[in-house]
């Protein structure tokens, strides 16, 4: 019986014509490179690269589900762990058997201090820390931070919760900061990814078209924060699943409350200050707490492994090496754009309308009404509508670019206007489906809110080089916001509303005057990058077409191969050069073996 011939012919082995196959060519030690090295003769280019854009566009999709599930489960983590921590302190029994006369209250209060007030100083640092550490590893380094402040709560000190929580504050502006830099790298990615043959054809060094991104950066948005108004939700579970099992009900905790609403004055005057029919065990507080640590822990294996760099290693490079102090300096000089100065209102809006639900609405209305057992119910509805609305953020692909905005401001407007004139009576059950629906009808406010400004800020600078610090300004100032609700926490809840409904109005009214300036061709001033200087010789200089010039001053092509070797001023220089002062050739020219330009 005859052997089958083998599937692909043996290298260098003899055909049936000896040392030559049926087309004459020469096998063996004689047959020519092309035919042992060459491309197989079915391969096909620009499927190849089709189907290499594609893994690259699934990636990105990749990075923002990762990004978006680690700063949900995140902020879940924090929000719960600190609800449930600030809840059994309260308790007056629970203090007294647990800690005795440690001075819990006292802890507690230079606790929440330090989240509140430390982030004041965050844009000092802040950019600094994310050109230093780069987008992705601050992320990194923020979710590792919140996963401390969870670990400190084992052991409950002042020298562990103090400093913990001076730490978090630290890290909150950073963490959000570059979280909505890296939503906005992936939508400019993957447009990249998806008109990869418009841009083989514009060349490397030519930008896309103003405002190309925009569409994939209004979904992203949407993705990240439905993604991000889950967090509310997951940290109620400790709550739904753990504390609500030990709470009194609404008739013993609201016994001395007299006045619930827009009557209400601080925060649940009257309250009673013990909560627990009975004091959790030590070995359940552990269990919850170890759980909490778990998912804390695999929010930074989802940022660390899942998520890719939002900038490629040269990128990076050239980000840093504009110079630290000029990196200190240029969030402050951004305020010379007017577009920045008009949406300052917004900004400290966004930061009042989230503290305003999570403690206005669902304590000043919520708990003094219907008792500390449905708290997590009502933070459950504002969480999912919130979640689901803002897939609404996607309207802006139909209509103008305001129109989501101003009419989650609009929302709002109404609910607080309905809240000026609203007093439930505590202790009473009728009226339990208004809360719910006023919560549900918030969070749709508040989707519409954080995604129309994430995404108009996405839209208006482009500029890799200026998108860190954009975002700074943002949550530094939605930090600022929160923490002069925390100074104001103890006015009567009219003032708040007050305080509410001037700061709507006036972003609304703002955001419009700079709509108008926009469509009347003003042109805002934008501070100057400087280019970046680089001190070091290496391999990102070898290639011919340097793709990651800085032309954020409008000068559009980049320089040469050996333009850093010929010093610091771009473009030749006037003259000729010293025959004896001839320079060192750049490594470009070493590897194509040249002396430099004098053999050209």
């Amino acid at each position: 019986m005859e052997a089958e011939p083998p599937l692909y012919p043996v290298a260098g082995a003899a055909g049936p014509q000896g040392d030559e196959d049926r087309l004459g060519v020469p096998d063996g030690p004689e047959a020519p490179l092309d035919e042992l090295v060459g491309a197989y003769p079915s391969y096909n280019e620009e499927e190849e690269e089709r189907r290499y854009y594609r893994r690259k566009r699934l990636g990105v999709l990749k990075n923002v589900l990762a990004a978006s599930a680690g700063g949900m489960l995140t902020y879940g983590v924090y929000l719960g762990l600190l609800q449930m921590q600030l809840i059994l302190h309260y308790d007056e029994t629970y203090r007294e058997v647990k800690y005795g006369d440690m001075g819990l209250p006292d802890i507690d209060s230079k606790m929440l201090m330090g989240i509140n007030v430390t982030p004041i100083a965050a844009l000092l640092y802040t950019p600094v820390l994310i050109r230093f550490f780069g987008t992705k590893w601050m992320m990194f380094l923020a979710v590792g931070i919140y996963a401390l402040f969870v670990s400190t709560n084992y052991w409950e000190r002042y020298y562990t919760l103090v400093p913990s929580a001076v730490t978090l504050g630290m890290a909150i502006v950073p963490l959000w900061a570059s979280m909505g830099n890296y939503i906005t790298r992936m939508a400019q990615k993957y447009y990249e990814y998806s008109h990869y043959k418009e841009q083989d054809e514009q060349g490397p060094q030519q930008r896309p078209p103003r405002g190309s991104h925009a569409p994939y950066l209004l979904v992203f948005q949407a993705i990240f924060y439905s993604f991000f108004h889950l967090s509310f939700a997951c940290a109620q579970l400790p709550m739904i699943y753990f504390l609500n099992h030990y709470l009194y009900d609404l008739n013993h905790t609201l016994y001395n409350v007299q006045n619930c609403g827009t009557n209400s004055q601080g925060i649940l005057l009257g309250f009673n200050k013990t909560v627990l029919r009975t004091l959790p065990r030590s070995r359940n507080l552990i269990v919850v707490e170890s759980v909490l640590m778990a998912v804390a822990f695999v929010a930074m294996l989802l940022v660390l492994g899942l998520c890719g760099a939002a900038y490629r290693p040269t990128e990076e490079i050239d980000l840093r090496s504009v110079g630290w102090g000029n990196i200190f300096q240029l969030p402050f000089k951004h305020v010379r754009d007017f577009r920045l100065r008009h949406l300052v209102p917004f900004f400290i809006y966004s930061g009042f309308e989230v503290l305003f639900a999570c403690t206005g609405l669902a304590l000043g209305y919520g708990v003094c009404s219907v008792g500390l057992e449905r708290l997590a119910y009502l933070l459950v509805a504002y969480s999912l509508g919130a979640s689901a609305s803002s897939a609404l953020g996607l309207l802006g692909l139909w209509l103008p670019r305001p129109v989501p905005l101003v009419a989650g401001a609009g929302l709002h407007l109404l609910l607080t206007l309905s809240l000026f004139f609203w007093a439930p009576k505590p202790r009473t059950l009728q009226h339990i489906w208004i809360l719910y629906t006023v919560a549900v009808l918030w969070g749709v406010g508040s989707a519409l809110n954080k995604t129309g400004i994430s995404t108009l800020l996405g839209i208006l600078y482009e500029d890799k080089e200026r998108q860190d610090f954009i975002f700074t300004i943002y949550h530094w100032w939605q930090a600022v916001a929160i923490f002069t609700v925390y100074l104001g926490s103890s006015l009567p809840m009219k003032a708040k509303l007050t305080v509410l409904l001037v700061t709507l109005v006036a972003s609304a009214a703002s955001y419009l005057c700079m709509e108008q300036k926009l469509r009347r061709g003003v042109v805002p001033r934008q501070p100057r990058i400087p280019r970046p200087q680089h001190k070091v010789r290496g391999y990102r200089y070898l290639e011919e077409d340097n793709s990651d010039e800085s032309d954020a001053d409008g000068g559009g092509g980049g320089r040469g191969d050996c333009a850093e070797e010929a010093g610091p001023l771009a473009g030749p220089r006037p003259g000729p050069e010293p025959a004896g002062l001839s320079r060192r050739p750049c490594p470009y020219e070493q590897a194509q073996g040249g002396d430099g330009p004098e053999e050209q």
